[in-house]
């Protein structure tokens, strides 16, 4: 359905209203609702019709039984909307025919909206578990007052409730049924919920909902969005992110094309889009070659000096100074392992810029509308920009509201949902609706990259070469503290830092005294805007490290899948513990036997032929994912092409909601760290990127695709995050297999074939 379509639906008499989680009769329906703490409320049907209620609503199911599950995530391929209905299916015990997904706009009732970090699953699974056990009880408990037998004789399943020889459906329960219910926050966290062994939804095969309309192209993207009366515009791009200023106009050759309105400078008292200017037309192909003939002159700061060996050339002295960043590891003892040990190791690591390149190109409409500020969009993280939506525009956050899209890709970039800022203000400048198209190129251009990255890290070995001591010092441009400041933790010595640039580093290896230092360069963060990126952190931080690993077990002479295990010992800090981490290093340990089992680690390969090996927790400690992964490659010496030959990967993410988009996630996953890896990369030259286009920048194309063998461990602990994790440990894979084919050790991603014909040279 599209959007215009629900907000047309929500006027029509006879709808079910959500008012969060109250269970109450509502017109034809019933909704489930929290009854906000100190709120005593004797009516529950008439509290939820006079608004009475902090209105938070998970589902309702109309008088035919169709239950709708609203899902605050953004959809994105992933099929996240699946996945959370699953859950409340499986404890609503709900016939999975009658699901249907309503994906919703922004409104203060949903608390926070973001879809990151691969935390969809993890951080939904138990309100939504609970709201679907509160509605099987209620229906329960009616439905035996309906059929006359007592409620302990009843159990419910594929929405009907039997007992007694006799059964009724949720449809029937709606229409005849009372079902006022009032549950405390306390009551619903209580709530019994079935044991995993009686799930029938979760866990189990099942084809994902919104197939069917983006099959058909019934489904509805940010860049259909279509309202009465609007216009199209370009943007005319600055030469830098900031430091820019428009000084002159000159629209005299584009005054001939046909549908041409004029092009404006934009005034953003956000501070988003400082110098831009949008060209106005009546079609987007209008707007876009008027664009290419408007000519803009412009002011320029620092920035347009900035290259990519500048930026790195800052971040390593940045590491070198033992001043500065934030210690988010801090053990007692470090420089003394490292003075009295009988040998050491200290190897740097570094990363390149990163696109997105989502499919979808950025885009936006917008409009005023009975004093509400319409913004029609896709986007992952709607809380973060409507307050800067509303300074953009000089108005109270309540009268802007986010239209909810599908989303054609994100990966991250649409966290940071600076592009509708531009169509906000263009729509007020010019007293129209506004659709703002981004080209391919635009769209990379002002892309939120991820930074580029410079790592140190160093071991110290003791008596029989145990490991007594470990640092890692990480220095790169921090998205968090662009974007969401308020984000960010303090390190052990009350130092903020961006947990998305460091994640990954605080591993759970036993090293002895351990120390993790975060650094932000500054210099990126003053020349463009960093970006989270798909895996975020881990996706460079395990780069080093697993790298870093490899070399220091070749260095003792220890085979590196023997090296690991001894390290993830599963003592102290590492041990692990409820929710998220029961069983701790003990189970990153059980993926990467099973792992280098499935490989055939250690058996004979052909020559120039080698297996790497990695493991990782994912993305966050409170919220590991435990994984590895053994890569093999093939290596040409003649032209330093790396051929991957297979991804073997062990993934233990607990609870596996919806199997089908687990696999295709840790799929997407895979492949996008093997691109990172051997493919894709960019550079920075005059403040800007280097690359704008898939012409110059060449991501993993479908002839270099490898063999995939991937399995899950099969778990019933607490699911944690599947988006991302699978990124983290194949670029690491990747590198220590070439280093087993051909002795040639790479600490630079991308892996470009003349780096190995230099490693090879310098063997």
């Amino acid at each position: 359905m599209s959007t215009f379509a629900k907000h047309a639906d929500a006027a029509q008499p006879g709808t079910i209203t959500r008012r969060g989680f109250l269970i109450g009769a509502a017109g034809a329906g019933f909704t489930l609702a929290f009854l906000r703490p100190g709120l005593v409320v004797a009516d529950p049907a008439a509290a939820v019709a006079a608004r009475a209620f902090e209105p938070t609503i998970w589902f309702d199911i109309d008088r035919d039984g169709i239950v709708g599950v609203n899902i605050i995530r953004a959809e994105m391929g992933q099929h996240v909307g699946t996945a959370l209905a699953r859950i409340v299916a499986d404890e609503l015990e709900a016939d999975w025919a009658s699901v249907r997904l309503n994906y919703v706009d922004t409104d203060p009732k949903w608390g926070l909206m973001v879809t990151g970090g691969s935390w969809s699953v993890w951080q939904s699974f138990g309100y939504l578990s609970q709201a679907g056990a509160a509605g099987r009880i209620a229906l329960i408990e009616e439905g035996a007052k309906l059929l006359r037998v007592p409620v302990a004789s009843c159990t419910a399943r594929n929405s009907v409730v039997s007992g007694g020889g006799r059964s009724i459906g949720y449809a029937e329960i709606v229409r005849r049924g009372d079902l006022s219910r009032v549950y405390t926050a306390e009551q619903l966290k209580a709530m019994p919920l079935k044991p995993a062994v009686e799930r029938r939804l979760i866990g189990e095969p099942a084809k994902a909902i919104d197939i069917p309309d983006k099959t058909t192209g019934a489904a509805r993207y940010g860049i259909d969005a279509e309202v009465a009366g609007m216009v199209y515009a370009r943007p005319k791009l600055p030469p830098t992110r900031y430091g820019c200023t428009v000084t002159a106009i000159d629209d005299t050759a584009a005054k001939p094309v046909k549908g041409y309105i004029k092009s404006v400078a934009l005034d953003d008292p956000s501070g988003t889009v400082p110098g831009w200017v949008v060209v106005y037309a009546d079609s987007f192909h209008s707007a876009n070659r008027a664009a290419e003939l408007v000519k803009v002159s412009w002011s320029t700061g620092e920035a347009a000096t900035v290259s990519e060996q500048v930026l790195q050339a800052h971040a390593t002295k940045l590491i070198d100074s033992a001043e500065g960043g934030s210690l988010v590891v801090a053990d007692e003892g470090v420089e003394a392992a490292f003075a009295a040990a009988k040998s050491t190791l200290q190897q740097d690591y570094t990363t390149a810029t990163v696109l997105h390149f989502q499919l979808e190109p950025v885009n936006a409409l917008a409009f005023e509308k009975d004093g509400i500020w319409e913004i029609h969009t896709g986007n992952q993280w709607q809380s973060l920009i409507l307050p800067t939506l509303a300074a953009a525009l000089k108005v109270p956050e309540s009268k802007v509201v986010m239209r909810t899209y599908l989303l054609g890709g994100g990966f991250g970039r649409r966290l940071n949902g600076d592009y509708a800022v531009p169509a906000a203000l263009a729509s007020q400048a010019l007293g129209k609706p506004v659709k703002l198209v981004f080209t391919r190129a635009d769209d990379i251009r002002f892309d939120s990259p991820r930074s580029p990255s410079v790592q140190r890290l160093r071991i110290a070995f003791g008596a029989d070469n145990k490991v007594t001591a470990m640092e890692h010092h990480a220095a790169a441009g921090w998205p968090t503290l662009a974007m969401a400041p308020f984000f960010m933790p303090k390190g052990k010595n009350d130092q903020p830092y961006d947990p998305f640039s460091i994640a990954g580093a605080d591993h759970w290896y036993t090293v002895g005294a351990h120390r993790v230092r975060a650094i932000c360069n500054d210099l990126a963060n003053q020349t463009f805007r960093p970006g989270w990126l798909r895996s975020v952190g881990p996706g460079w931080t395990n780069w080093a490290l697993e790298s870093f690993l490899d070399e220091a077990a070749h260095s003792i002479g220890v085979d590196p899948l023997a090296f690991r295990l001894s390290l993830l010992d599963a003592q102290g800090k590492n041990a692990g513990g409820a929710p998220s981490a029961v069983g701790g290093a003990a189970r990153q340990a059980q993926v990467l036997r099973r792992a280098a089992e499935k490989a055939g680690w250690g058996g004979s390969l052909p020559k120039d032929s080698g297996l790497g090996i990695a493991t990782s927790f994912g993305q966050e400690r409170d919220m590991p994912t435990w994984g590895a992964c053994v890569a093999r490659v093939k290596v040409d010496r003649s032209t330093g092409v790396v051929k991957v030959e297979k991804l073997t990967l062990v993934i233990d993410a607990g609870t596996i909601v919806h199997p089908d988009g687990a696999l295709a996630q840790t799929e997407g996953a895979a492949l996008w760290g093997a691109s990172m890896a051997l493919h894709e990369g960019t550079e920075f030259h005059n403040g800007e990127v280097r690359d704008t286009n898939l012409n110059t920048y060449t991501p993993l194309r479908i002839r270099d695709v490898p063999e995939m063998d991937i399995e899950f461990i099969k778990s019933t602990e607490a699911p944690v995050g599947l988006g991302e994790p699978g990124t983290t440990v194949v670029g690491p894979a990747i590198a220590n297999a070439i280093f087993a084919a051909v002795g040639a050790r790479l600490r630079h991603i991308p892996i470009r074939p003349e780096a190995v014909l230099k490693a090879l040279k310098g063997n």
